[in-house]
Order: C-alpha cells, then structure tokens, then sequence
C-alpha cells in the first residue's frame, strides 16, 4: 500500500490550495457544494415578507428579519421586496428577490447625523453554538452578499457584537458599477476581546450601509480589523453620492455569514423552511385573508369581555408583543358591526400561546362564543419577538 505525502493540493490555475494537510493529519479543504444548515443569516434571499411588499417606516416593515432604518430625512426612503431581474447573475444562481432602499429626496443635503442602513441581527445562541471559535484569530466567519445600486460608488458597512464590551469589524465594498450586481466576500478572524453568550438576545448584527453622516464614522476608523465599537466611529466615513441622488437604489440579496475561511455556494432554503424559520421573530395570521375570514374563537365572559385563546404557529424567540389590524368580533347573533372591539382588557402571553380579553364594549352575553375576524380584507393578528 502507498502512501502520498504532500503538505496540500492546488489546481495549476489557482493561487491556494485547494486542501491543506496539518501535521496531525487533519485536512483542512475548501468546498464550494450547498452543503445544509450553515447559513446563520435567516431569508437571506428575500423570500418572505409577512409584513409587507414596501413600507417606508424606520424598522422592520418590509422584509422579514431585515431591520431597515433611517434618520434625520427630508424624505423617507422606501424598503420593499423586489424582484430579481431574469438574465443576470443572481439570478441564474437561484435568486428571485431582493431588499431594496429606495432614497427619498433629501433637500438638506448630507447632514453629519443623517443615515439610512439595512441590520440583521442575529440570536445570540445561534452564534455560540454554531462552531465558530469567535475568540480565536485563527477561526473565521465568512460573509457574502450580491450587492446593486444606482450610483456608482462604494459603501460601507460593519459588523457588530452585543455582548460584554461591544465589537466592531467595518468593512468597504470596494467601488460598485452602476445597476450592476456584483458579489462581495468578507473573510472575518475571531478576536479575544469578543462576547457571545448562549441566550436568546441578540448577539451579532450584520450592517449594509446606504449612507451614514459623520456622526458615526470617522476617517481614522481600521477596515477589515476588530476594534471597540462606539457610536461615533462605527466605520469609516461614508460616500453621499448616493443620499444626495433623488431616487436612487440599493438592493442586496444571497446574504449568507457562515463558519470558515470560504465562502461557499449560497444554502438556498425552501420558502416554507424560511418562513419557518421567520416565524421564530414575527408571525401574521390572517394577512392574505379576505373581509368575514376567521383567525381565532372563543367564548364572552360577560357583555363585553370576549376572551380568547390563539396558538402561534411557532415557538417564539420570546413572549411577544401583540398587535391588531382590521379584525372584529362576530357571534352570529348580533347585527354584524366592524368596529366591536375598543381595545384589551388583559394579554396573558407565552411563547407559544396567549390569551387575549377583547373589550368589545356591550353586544354580547356570558357564555355566547364568538369569532375573531377580519373586518376587512388584510385583516391579520400579528406577534413581534424581533431582536
């Protein structure tokens, strides 16, 4: 039997290798197949937007576990779910959708506390378990994404640890063609100063960075390396080409933040594994539903208290808060009416279930059960356990 002995296997054309063999006989290979479970970035493709195709609020509103927020403008710019366009690259990898920003008009120009940037955030737990050595500077997370906008130019962006004495990595990404797509890969080393505790808060942010204004950055901030983060010198300081056009776009899609040194073939889920998966952080019942559709049932306690009992369609990240848009109660014994429930005597919430006294005002009697529905089209019930 023979044996061959080299320290690591490369193709001609390429400038590393391709396997890298240590002393104790471990391997260390680069593997580019969509091997599963690996991507900590949740819809990183875009698919699932239970809160909307577009919003122009400041936070979460459009695409799910993507935190979009602005500051200090004239005109709020727009995040939505859009699509990809057939024939380029993203898409003939597998991509459809993508989060967009559009810019509003911001007359004031580019002022220092100005900002408009796309956050995921990232469960704590998930990053502690995940195998990632985060302490080492010899173990790595790799980050990728397809990145398109408008305006030629380059942006920036960072990520950033929430626990203990809060880390931050800025990063640039390099200067972009306008409405061309084009892929960026961060290499990330772990850092001895980092904190990731095993919890369900959040534990590590992922910033892309449309524009941010001086009073968050700084020209004497280090790229590509860890350093404490502080408000004030979060990344360096920011191109405002693209803030100062009228309209201009942003779009990002195939986020993936894996364990290693490669950045691998991009882990395409299911839209009900991704969904799913969403559902940890925001659920809608009802949001597709037409006028008269039911969401939930339960039973008066007296003339104007109906208690009832919703089950979440996934356990929840934590208890959470609960909100109600065009949805009515209905015993089919009184005249219909859309507007029965004045607000909530009491919330009794769990992760996985919650009780909720509806104050319906006077319509019913003890004992008559009833509905919980839409009293018109879009009606939904929805809990929020973001980070």
């Amino acid at each position: 039997m023979s044996t061959i002995k080299v320290d690591g296997i490369r193709s001609n054309s390429a400038s590393s290798d391709a396997i890298t063999l240590a002393s104790d006989g471990t391997c260390t290979a680069k593997i580019t197949n969509n091997l599963s479970n690996r991507n900590l970035i949740i819809n990183g493709a875009m698919q699932v937007a239970q809160r909307g195709t577009s919003s122009t609020t400041s936070g979460y509103g459009s695409v799910d576990r993507w935190n979009n927020f602005h500051n200090g403008t004239n005109e709020a710019p727009t995040q939505s779910q859009v699509d990809v366009a057939s024939g380029t690259t993203p898409y003939t990898s597998g991509f459809r959708k993508a989060l967009r920003m559009t810019n509003g008009n911001q007359t004031g120009g580019a002022g220092a506390g100005d900002y408009i940037a796309m956050q995921h955030n990232i469960e704590a737990q998930n990053l502690a378990t995940s195998g990632w050595n985060y302490t080492s500077t010899s173990s790595f997370i790799t980050l990728s994404f397809w990145i398109k906008s408008s305006v030629a130019q380059s942006f920036k962006g960072y990520l950033r640890t929430s626990d203990g004495t809060k880390q931050v990595y800025p990063f640039d990404t390099g200067s972009l063609s306008a409405d061309t797509w084009t892929k960026i890969t961060k290499t990330v080393p772990g850092n001895s100063n980092i904190q990731i505790d095993n919890d369900n808060g959040g534990g590590f942010q992922v910033n892309i960075v449309a524009f941010w204004g001086t009073d968050g950055t700084a020209s004497s901030v280090t790229e590509n390396a860890w350093q404490a983060y502080s408000d004030s010198t979060r990344m360096k300081d920011n191109t405002s080409t693209w803030y100062t056009t009228n309209d201009a776009t942003l779009e990002i899609t195939g986020v993936q933040l894996e364990v290693g040194s490669v950045a691998t073939d991009f882990e395409h889920r299911s839209f009900s594994q991704e969904l799913a998966l969403c559902e940890r952080y925001c659920f809608r019942i009802g949001s597709d539903s037409p006028q008269y559709a039911s969401l939930a049932g339960g039973v008066a306690s007296s003339s104007t208290n109906c208690k009832s009992f919703i089950v979440f369609p996934r356990q929840m990240r934590s208890a959470p808060t609960m909100s109600f848009n065009n949805i009515t109660i209905d015993d089919d014994v009184a005249s219909y009416s859309s507007s029965r429930i004045n607000g909530t005597n009491d919330l009794i919430i769990g992760t996985d279930r919650a009780d909720i006294h509806f104050d319906v005002g006077s319509f019913t009697s003890a004992g008559r059960s009833f509905r919980v529905i839409t009293s018109s089209a879009g009606g939904y019930i929805q809990g929020d356990a973001e980070l």
